[in-house]
């Protein structure tokens, strides 16, 4: 991994060492901060926190995720950050695409094959406890995102924590 470092580097932590000590944060922004990839931020976060497994397993996870319920869809680029909340549909492999099918307001055509690393993150955001399942292409950025779903309290909704952590383990050991 790279930490290509600016001019305030000289007062910045190494990024492992900056998450160590603080998981929480935008992870692009993070990225942005160290000059690296959100792939190479989300790696550096302590094992506690992720659980890296191959792209390989796009179809097995985005079919368990179908169980899970509503779930919150996020894309984030540089220009917008994006949410929808829905289940995930069923999908087939058709022309080079993953693609969405049901009645859910999540759907649409995803190139599968550019999915070269998907993490499990475990780590808290805006000083809440999160958990969400994270597809990354091969420069590193994320594809989207998949978040654990929170109840009228503000709390993870515990059914989709535990589905979380079953498949996170089943996937990664």
């Amino acid at each position: 991994m790279s930490e290509t470092l600016t001019s305030e580097a000289g007062t910045r932590p190494p990024l492992r060492e900056r998450l160590a000590k603080n998981a929480d944060g935008i992870l692009e922004q993070i990225a942005r901060e160290y000059g690296v990839s959100t792939f190479e931020a989300v790696e550096a976060l302590p094992d506690a926190h992720r659980a890296i497994v191959p792209g390989s397993a796009f179809e097995t996870i985005l079919t368990a995720l179908t169980a899970w319920g509503p779930v919150v869809f996020i894309v984030h680029t540089p220009d917008i950050v994006l949410e929808c909340e829905g289940p995930i549909p069923p999908g087939t492999i058709g022309r080079g695409y993953f693609n969405l099918h049901g009645d859910s307001p999540i759907g649409g055509h995803i190139k599968a094959e550019n999915c070269t690393h998907i993490v499990f993150v475990a780590r808290p955001f805006m000083g809440r406890e999160s958990r969400s399942v994270q597809f990354f292409n091969g420069a590193g950025e994320a594809m989207f995102k998949i978040f654990v779903r929170r109840d009228e309290k503000r709390e993870l909704i515990k059914e989709q924590v535990t589905l979380f952590d079953e498949l996170k383990e089943s996937l990664a050991g």
